[in-house]
């Protein structure tokens, strides 16, 4: 109540009504280590609904957390390690950033696959190193979010009988009563799903403590734990109201409350000796089972060396050096799709990188992301390497956070592109966090075809590229798409995404043309018809790298024109000016980009003197070679735009 109101802002309802959960399971339950915050075994803790994030501060500070009580002061201010929604990373024992909701249950499900996943490759009977539960707290506003259905329905399918979700069911949300919109039955939902049920009174310290031990002892089903609560439990006049969602009680108020929980009516951030006390002994009895486990893990490392050594593979993710010597070949007479072609590579890194994982959102046979020689995780076996994530594109992106979050994986998804819409609240997340997941969207433009402009992305590409800290590979044929994993693979400080062909493609003959390898630049010159400066300089990603080719050669006669082929800005951006400079020299001012998508952004690289050749409207069907005739993606229109810029230069 102190925090919110001294900030003037937050969301005190939540955290007050949950208060008597928390603290049932944060003093007799939850396992982890205030002091060793790393330990791999920990329970982990997600507050799905990021709004009562003062709930976690509290039970942080309190357990012993590096979070001393003057930042809980400090909430929602400028630089504290408190801010209005948990941020992983920039607060000690935050699991993950939370805040939209449905997101941390997601997270959770992520995090719980990927302790069964470890648990099956390195668990022996004698010592079972990973053995751990994952708690999540989420309220009616994480349940109406339609991830939270895509990701319990997972779970429950794939059994996940450690995790166990707390609901928050006080009936209340901004607008005022859940009455306003949503009558689900939550029992029956959660039974649909195969979960374990249980319901209790949220108040009562022994039903708590009972439904926690029989969610404990769930050996096949995940379970739900549904909490009657009260929102603002203990305030005389905000008890059960929405004010108490999202603004503070006002000074009166928590005075009162204060005196109606026999608190010191005057005294802020106050905390009984005897509550510090009870925290200070729990924490002793986590560091003492942590050394324990300590120990049993060191033996273990003894016994079993080569699960040891394959262990710390997983733990570190060093990616192979040689990874280059050992990728398919491609044979320059053969074009392929890049989906295809990365695909091929996929099998090979699979191979050489025995901690990376992946799936599709059912679309495996057409991403060409399914690792074939290895099994797929299901109930009951989770040793398999590949994901069936089903039709939820929100929960696969959502999921692969949470093994990311998790450690022990590197994770990939993939879906087309054009659901990449689906994936976007994850993904942006995913920067926020920096985690190294990546994305394999596939179907990359309008030329898809006859699906039509529901399946063909336009706008998606500048979407993606907007997001800060978002790395786009749109590589341009087939030994692109082997650098282009390289690439993603290497880049450990946030997502990735792969935008690759449904066509086909021609190879790029790499005993002509500069190394692929130079992908990893972000852009790089291709071609140029002869020696000095370029007249023109044409510029494309993925499938219009061949197109900027055929037309360059069309007009090597007449003019010295460049080819730049730029799979990534973000990559680019990364390089020193003098390398920029040498790409796209400032001095030559006629530049085409060519992209079949939107032109947003495109003018940092073409200048106020230069073009876009795009494509600003929706797709349509037909055969894909009409449709790029018929929007004009033709070497003869790229031509004749060159000379048209030419002319109107006076050059």
């Amino acid at each position: 109540m102190d925090g919110v109101q001294k900030a003037k802002s937050g969301h005190p309802g939540m955290p007050m009504g949950m208060a008597d959960v928390a603290t049932v399971l944060w003093l007799k339950y939850l396992s982890h280590c205030p002091t060793r915050t790393d330990w791999i075994n920990r329970d982990r803790f997600i507050l799905s609904g990021g709004h009562g994030s003062m709930l976690l501060y509290s039970l942080l500070h309190l357990s012993g957390y590096d979070l001393p009580i003057s930042e809980l002061q400090q909430f929602r201010q400028w630089n504290s390690k408190t801010p209005g929604h948990p941020e992983m990373g920039h607060t000690p024992g935050v699991e993950t950033t939370t805040g939209p909701l449905g997101q941390g249950c997601g997270n959770a499900v992520g995090m719980a696959i990927a302790e069964q996943m470890l648990a099956a490759r390195f668990n022996t009977p004698e010592y079972p190193i990973i053995d751990h539960k994952t708690f999540v707290f989420a309220g009616d506003g994480d349940l109406m979010e339609g991830i939270s259905h895509e990701v319990f329905s997972l779970a429950g399918h794939l059994g996940l009988h450690k995790l166990i979700l707390f609901y928050d069911s006080n009936k209340i949300t901004i607008e005022g009563s859940t009455d306003l919109a949503c009558s689900d039955n939550v029992k029956k939902r959660f039974q649909g799903y195969n979960w374990n049920v249980i319901e209790i009174d949220g108040h009562d310290y022994e039903q708590i403590d009972k439904a926690i031990r029989k969610a404990l002892r769930a050996k096949d089903k995940p379970t739900i734990i549904i909490c009657k609560t009260h929102i603002a439990y203990g305030s005389p006049n905000k008890h059960d109201t929405a004010e108490a969602h999202g603004a503070p009680l006002g000074e009166e108020e928590v005075k009162a409350t204060k005196k109606n929980l026999s608190l010191p009516e005057n005294e802020l951030f106050y905390v009984p000796q005897k509550v510090r006390d009870i925290f200070s002994a729990r924490l002793k009895q986590l560091e003492r089972k942590t050394t324990k486990w300590e120990k049993i893990f060191s033996a273990y490392c003894n016994v079993f060396p080569d699960k040891a050594a394959l262990w710390k593979t997983h733990m570190e993710q060093p990616i192979p050096e040689n990874l280059e010597s050992i990728l398919p070949k491609f044979d320059p007479a053969k074009p392929i799709a890049t989906r295809s072609s990365a695909g091929k590579v996929l099998q090979a890194l699979a191979d050489a990188i025995p901690f990376l994982v992946g799936g599709s959102a059912d679309l495996a046979p057409s991403t060409m992301t399914f690792m074939e020689k290895y099994s797929s995780v299901k109930a009951g076996n989770f040793e398999g390497r590949n994901f069936h994530f089903g039709i939820r594109e929100h929960a696969m992106g959502a999921i692969m956070n949470g093994i990311a979050l998790h450690g022990g994986f590197r994770v990939f998804g993939a879906t087309f592109f054009v659901f990449s819409d689906y994936c976007r609240p994850a993904i942006r997340l995913a920067a926020i966090m920096k985690l190294p997941v990546i994305y394999v969207f596939t179907h990359d433009s309008f030329y898809v075809g006859e699906d039509g402009p529901t399946h063909e992305p336009v706008e998606h590409i500048a979407a993606l590229r907007c997001i800060p800290g978002m790395t786009v590979i749109r590589p341009s044929d087939a030994t692109e798409s082997a650098a282009a994993w390289i690439a993603a693979l290497k880049n450990k400080n946030g997502p990735t995404a792969l935008l690759l062909t449904r066509h086909n493609l021609n190879i790029i003959d790499r005993s002509i043309y500069p190394p692929a390898s130079n992908l990893e630049k972000g852009a790089y010159i291709l071609w140029q018809s002869r020696e000095g400066k370029p007249d023109v300089i044409l510029i494309a990603s993925g499938s219009e790298v061949e197109l900027a080719l055929n037309a360059a050669q069309k007009l090597a006669n007449e003019v010295n024109v460049r080819v730049v082929s730029m799979p990534s800005w973000e990559l680019f951006e990364k390089q020193e000016q003098s390398y920029k400079d040498e790409v796209l020299p400032p001095s030559c001012e006629c530049r085409l980009a060519i992209e079949a998508g939107v032109s947003l952004g495109w003018l940092k690289y073409t200048g106020n003197r230069g073009k876009v050749f795009s494509l600003e409207r929706f797709g349509a069907s037909a055969p894909y070679k009409i449709l790029a005739e018929k929007f004009g993606f033709t070497p003869d229109n790229i031509v004749n735009i060159v000379k048209q810029m030419r002319s109107a230069n006076n050059v």
